[in-house]
């Protein structure tokens, strides 16, 4: 006969996996090269590898409690147990050494300075972890066979980690209060990789030379980007100017001369005349830009911290 206990036992299985999957996608996906968490602990070049590695055990626990049972799945929940109860441990170190520092445990989204909360839900998912050993199911299995007695025990366990989950706060400042695109953290490589699926660099692919950028900068909710190429036999830097929000954005784009600097071409729309005086000259059709006029002259004055493309 199957009792109370026995339903605590199992639902800690799905409390485990749910928390386990979501905080590993977001430490695989963070791109920050500041590190997160109890990885700042670490030296500079350390810390990246280190919440790629702890990312991966997340996932590759959590797709064990899921699909696992009898040895392999208790080896699991040991597992889990060692990794929520280090990380306790780390979180109590961090916060005496790096107060102002989050806990890292969903990425980017757990800023806030770590705090009995953060510490708390890590010792509370290790007692999760322990409590399930010996569950003759894996989680697959129980949610396949829950009743109505797992969906009080997760109701009540997701309220009391709901309540020391300090990032449900941010969540809802985040949704109150979007960051503005102009001060966002957005990766130099996901807006190259819009340009490169651009119409706009398909159309310059036999200008441009190389593919990677000289230079990088940013302008608010712009980003620029220099490519050299050679266009009618003659040096030239292909500047393209990269909006950072917005589904479909319209790319611009100017070809300069490299040693003169003057506007040669602007690629969809009609370009200032260029420091050498050139008339302006009409894009080919259908290229939806326009010049990137006075931001391609504003070259270097607020270039950011990832114009060696690093990030």
């Amino acid at each position: 006969m199957v009792t109370v206990l026995d339903v605590v036992r199992e639902a800690q299985l799905l409390v485990l996996a749910v928390i386990l999957l979501p905080g590993a996608a977001a430490k695989l996906l963070d791109r920050s090269p500041r590190g997160q968490g109890p990885a700042v602990l670490l030296p500079i070049g350390w810390r990246r590898p280190a919440t790629l590695a702890h990312g991966a055990a997340e996932g590759v626990l959590a797709l064990a409690l899921l699909g696992a049972w009898g040895i392999a799945g208790d080896a699991a929940r040991i597992g889990a147990a060692l990794l929520f109860a280090g990380g306790a441990a780390a979180l109590v170190v961090l916060r005496r050494s790096s107060p102002e520092t989050g806990c890292g445990c969903f990425g980017g989204l757990s800023t806030t300075p770590v705090d009995w909360r953060s510490i708390a839900r890590s010792g509370l998912l290790a007692v999760s972890a322990l409590a399930a050993i010996g569950v003759p199911s894996s989680a697959a299995g129980v949610a396949a066979g829950a009743t109505l007695g797992h969906a009080g025990v997760l109701a009540l366990e997701a309220v009391l980690i709901g309540a020391l989950s300090p990032e449900l706060v941010e969540l809802a400042r985040r949704a109150a209060r979007p960051v503005p695109c102009a001060v966002r953290e957005i990766p130099v490589q996901r807006t190259l990789a819009r340009l490169r699926a651009s119409d706009v660099w398909r159309s310059n692919a036999a200008v441009v030379e190389g593919t990677e950028p000289l230079d990088v900068w940013r302008q608010g909710c712009w980003r620029f980007a220099v490519f050299p190429g050679r266009r009618s036999g003659r040096p030239v830097d292909v500047v393209f100017g990269i909006p950072l929000e917005g589904r479909r954005p319209a790319i611009r784009a100017v070809i300069t001369d490299r040693e003169t600097g003057e506007v040669l071409y602007a690629l969809g729309g009609l370009a200032d005349s260029g420091r050498g005086g050139r008339p302006r000259r009409q894009a080919p059709a259908g290229v939806e830009v326009q010049s990137v006029g006075d931001a391609v002259s504003a070259h270097g004055p607020e270039r950011e911290a990832d114009s060696q493309v690093t990030a």
